[in-house]
């Protein structure tokens, strides 16, 4: 097996990977099936905003009590009981748009509830996979986990179409209520490598008959979670490197967002058309895969800062959507796009299990979502109006503009640019398959 996969020898490894990349399976179904699932119930572009809004909401506001309770609990009992409680949410929704009995309120109450779960097991499950691979090869293993969720998005969303549209919107949520009771399941044996955090140096935990790094022993007793909460935020602040990204991205994020999601969609259909405008999105995910595959090859000192410069290319889709907003060159665009993202994604989740202590990774880990999440929707909704004042031709070449200054601040810092990446030992010897 090649050394780009060898976190697949890894037993752990394999459960979370097939348990998340089911799950963005699923996820890929929902936003599709339930935007025309409120649209059949009542044709209202606003009801949909409610839906979707009361979700990510939610989820802002308790993704930082995820990450205290990330490192205070097993990691993959909030990664079970989420999957299963998101199942019953969803199976909930798809009950009452197959009998014809939803309503606003009721979707936007399960949708919120929903939100809750997510955010409570979104830093376990990010924190946890460097628990399941040794040090040495967390690069690999987090390319090789980006590499299958964009696959399994890239999979999912036209899937998703054709089932809607052949069936019922309902039957879509159904499928995302099915593949989170599943995920659940392949959540389970991660609890051989999961433990309350302890601030020292991991242990070694075994699943199957191999041995993987970072399984804690059980700590006594914790303080409370607000001082847990103040622990987190001082292991934030205290890196200039991470701080400097998580700001910069806020300001990326709220263009980028506004950019693709709102406008994008207003000049296709003036322009590309619905169709092709698929195409675009499908070619910034294909370019995301093969960007994962890229990077799980380098070697280099400065990954951070590569990463960080990468990111330069997201300004290129949000630019030509405004200046030259043609199908082969959009389609480029979006492709070079994913490609170069995928050096940041990658750089900077390895950079995090690098340099944050394991016991704390988790509630830092929250304030970085924290901070990229909460931009999202400002962009989304403040995008519009400033569109009807300044055109959406000027108002998308100044969000590309705003990206390009917001990665140029970044790279002010001198963290971003000097953070050393420990590059792995060249491997003496064979490592050995394990058996699940």
């Amino acid at each position: 097996m090649s050394d780009n996969f060898a976190p697949l020898r890894h037993v752990a490894f394999r459960f979370l990977i097939a348990g998340r990349t089911i799950n963005a399976l699923g996820n890929s179904f929902a936003p599709i099936a339930l935007a025309f699932a409120v649209l059949d119930l009542t044709g209202s572009a606003t009801d949909l905003g409610l839906v979707v809004g009361a979700r990510t909401v939610v989820n802002v506001v308790f993704l930082l009590f995820g990450g205290v309770l990330a490192d205070r609990m097993p990691k993959h009992l909030l990664m079970v009981g989420a999957s299963a409680a998101a199942a019953v949410t969803q199976a909930a929704v798809a009950a009452l748009v197959l009998t014809g009995t939803a309503t606003v309120p009721i979707l936007m109450a399960l949708g919120a509830i929903n939100g809750m779960v997510g955010a409570l097991a979104l830093p376990a499950s990010s924190s946890i996979l460097p628990l399941t691979v040794p040090a040495e090869i967390r690069q690999q293993a987090n390319a090789f986990n980006r590499l299958s969720l964009n696959a399994a998005a890239i999979l999912g969303a036209p899937l998703a179409g054709i089932v809607v549209a052949a069936t019922n919107p309902g039957w879509g949520i159904a499928f995302d209520a099915a593949t989170f009771g599943l995920s659940a399941l392949l959540f389970l044996p991660l609890r051989r490598v999961t433990g309350r955090s302890r601030p020292s140096e991991p242990a070694e935990g075994v699943i199957g008959d191999e041995k993987t790094p970072g399984a804690a022993a059980v700590e006594p007793s914790r303080p409370n979670i607000f001082a847990d909460l103040r622990t987190g935020w001082s292991e934030f602040r205290a890196r200039t490197w991470l701080w400097a990204v998580v700001a910069a991205f806020a300001v990326i994020n709220a263009a980028w967002a506004g950019s693709l999601f709102v406008l994008g969609p207003v000049v296709a259909d003036d322009t590309i058309g619905r169709r092709a405008w698929g195409l675009v999105l499908a070619a910034q995910t294909g370019g995301m895969i093969l960007g994962a595959l890229i990077a799980m090859r380098l070697r280099l000192r400065r990954f951070l800062l590569f990463g960080a410069v990468s990111t330069f290319g997201m300004a290129i889709p949000v630019f030509l959507l405004g200046a030259y907003p043609h199908i082969w060159a959009l389609m480029a665009g979006a492709l070079v796009s994913g490609l170069m993202l995928e050096q940041f994604g990658v750089a900077w989740e390895t950079t995090m299990q690098e340099h944050i202590p394991a016991d704390k990774l988790a509630r830092v880990y929250s304030y970085d979502m924290v901070g990229s999440f909460v931009a999202l929707p400002i962009g989304e909704m403040a995008i519009g109006p400033i569109s009807h004042v300044a055109g959406v031709r000027a108002t998308l070449i100044g969000a590309a503009v705003l990206i390009t200054l917001a990665v140029a601040g970044m790279l002010i810092s001198r963290g971003v640019r000097t953070l050393p990446h420990k590059l792995p030992e060249p491997s003496s010897g064979t490592v050995k398959e394990s058996v699940a």
